[in-house]
């Protein structure tokens, strides 16, 4: 046990020296019976322990802490200091627990607690280590280095937006779950801030929240995501932690939208809303240009994920044929590629001969930098059938790309991509994205997201009777539980004859002519259903 000893002190002056008497002011003891005990009314308690040495040898001054009110006070903060002390028997270890002892003290005039300490003792984390949780986020970020372009942008996004400046400041150490569920709980009233003023229809009011999108359950959980994998890491390779508070805060679940097919009754509904939606634009515009596409976007929908009817996905086809990214067009809305897959793809990966194509490069969007790269998922790099039509319609737009490079001569430039821009460069994703709103709007159909088409192209495979497996592969999932717990919708036509379909079964189902008597099984109980004779085997 460390030594140490508990005393009484004041702050009285030698009346000749001026200096402080002590613990040696005479009013600190009083006559008593028993001898000199002391006062119940003058000083205060203090204690003083030793600490131990320096690693060169060099004596330490002791620890000395006073102003207690009793002597149980000052003994119970000494037993502290003394408990701290014997958490480990090496001198190392020891020399660092004093030196926290020592840091924390002079921070918060607190020891430390037994606990904590003895905690990241045996877990052999730096004692001395003090981080906040801003500086161990740079650390972390320096560290990732193998991260994709995308990946990087999204850890730096949810860093600098939500990481930083609600926890930030935070001792890495002293980071708790309730400081992390508050940032939650934050983010969600802010959301609520955004909806009130986008909602008031006062420009000045909507103006503040121009940029500023609501945080949905699904940023939410890749925000948490973020910060339980920096925390591992902390605790995995740094040993600044003994638990991620990450994990353990509960969060709502990140419920995918389904798709929503955009039926009749659903048309003629957003067609009033859209109508709505104009009027109230151009008043608040005072006269000033609207811009239709923004209008026609911006309208309330029935789900942020829709999806066009099969008729209302030929009309689309129809009309874009006279487009020269029609070919695009369609390989996303029968095939299911993603944006940046159709972008990224490349005449070397067309087989026209077997009919396929290969999805190997992709065009991302970083901020508004195009990002060329291989896709992101093992399961995302695969090869797809096409059908013969739209095999038929690339060699037209492969004649038709061969023009447009004799037309502009040395100022052509050979990317090797399928889809270009009149000088042969690579398509920049969000322009793809806009050419389609234009065609949307301009064939007069009900606004989808170019997304949205990869989601009724999936739709359309399921309706169709393609297995499931066959989906999951063309679109490029990971897994069929994927495919099959997102595109659950499916045309109201489909299920209509479904329905009949299992009604016509059993109504030609033919009826047997010696049904069963009692005597040859058992009637349910009433739990079982009331009455259902269930059939046993004879033996």
């Amino acid at each position: 046990m460390a030594n140490g000893s508990t005393y009484k002190t004041c702050a009285c002056k030698d009346e000749e020296s001026g200096k402080k008497l002590g613990k040696k002011c005479p009013k600190l003891r009083r006559v008593g019976g028993n001898g000199a005990r002391w006062s119940s009314t003058h000083g205060k308690w203090a204690y003083q322990l030793e600490l131990p040495a320096h690693a060169d040898g060099r004596r330490r001054s002791p620890l000395r802490r006073s102003g207690f009110a009793s002597l149980e006070d000052a003994e119970a903060e000494l037993d502290h200091a003394r408990g701290l002390l014997v958490l480990d028997d090496d001198a190392r270890v020891r020399r660092q627990i004093t030196e926290l002892m020592l840091s924390v003290l002079k921070d918060t005039k607190r020891l430390p607690d037994i606990e904590e300490v003895r905690r990241k003792v045996r877990t052999h984390q730096d004692l001395n280590r003090q981080v906040t949780v801003a500086e161990w986020l740079e650390e972390f970020m320096k560290r990732k280095r193998g991260l994709d372009d995308t990946t990087r942008r999204a850890y730096e996004s949810h860093v600098r937006l939500y990481l930083n400046p609600y926890l930030g400041d935070i001792r890495l150490d002293r980071l708790r779950v309730s400081d992390i569920a508050g940032m939650f709980d934050a983010i969600e009233e802010f959301n609520e801030v955004i909806a009130t003023e986008r909602a008031s229809g006062d420009p000045a009011r909507q103006a503040r929240v121009r940029y500023r999108r609501p945080v949905g359950p699904s940023t939410v959980h890749r925000i948490r995501a973020t910060l339980r994998h920096a925390l591992n890491v902390a605790i995995k390779q740094d040993r600044l932690l003994d638990f991620n508070p990450a994990a353990a805060v509960e969060l709502p679940p990140a419920v995918r939208p389904k798709p929503v097919v955009w039926t009749e009754g659903r048309v003629a509904q957003w067609r009033l809303d859209h109508e709505a939606h104009l009027d109230r634009t151009r008043r608040l515009r005072d006269g000033k240009r609207v811009d239709p596409i923004a209008v026609y976007v911006g309208a309330p929908r029935p789900s942020r994920v829709m999806v066009w009817t099969a008729p209302q996905t030929s009309d689309f086809l129809a009309f874009a044929r006279r487009d020269r990214l029609f070919a695009l067009y369609r390989l996303i809305t029968l095939r299911g590629l993603r944006r940046g897959e159709a972008a990224g793809l490349r005449w070397s990966d067309v087989n026209f001969r077997e009919a396929t194509i290969g999805v190997h490069w992709q065009i991302t969007q970083l901020g508004w930098r195009p990002v060329q790269g291989k896709p992101k998922t093992e399961a995302s790099d695969r090869t797809i059938a096409v059908d013969a039509e739209t095999m038929a319609i690339l060699k037209e737009h492969k004649k038709r790309q061969a023009k447009e490079r004799l037309a502009v001569g040395e100022a052509w430039v050979e990317s090797g991509f399928v889809f270009t821009d009149g000088l042969g460069r690579p398509l920049h994703p969000q322009h793809v994205t806009d050419a389609f709103y234009w065609l949307a709007y301009q064939a007069g159909l009900p606004p989808v997201r170019l997304h949205d088409l990869r989601h009724g192209a999936a739709t359309m495979m399921l309706a169709a009777g393609v297995e499931l497996k066959v989906v999951q592969e063309t679109l490029g999932h990971v897994s069929s539980a994927f495919t099959r717990d997102t595109y659950t919708s499916v045309y109201p036509e489909v299920a209509a004859a479904a329905a009949e379909s299992v009604a016509a079964l059993v109504a030609t189902h033919p009826v047997s002519p010696n049904p069963p008597r009692p005597g040859r099984g058992r009637r349910a109980s009433a739990g079982d259903g009331g009455g259902v004779l269930i059939h046993l085997p004879t033996t």
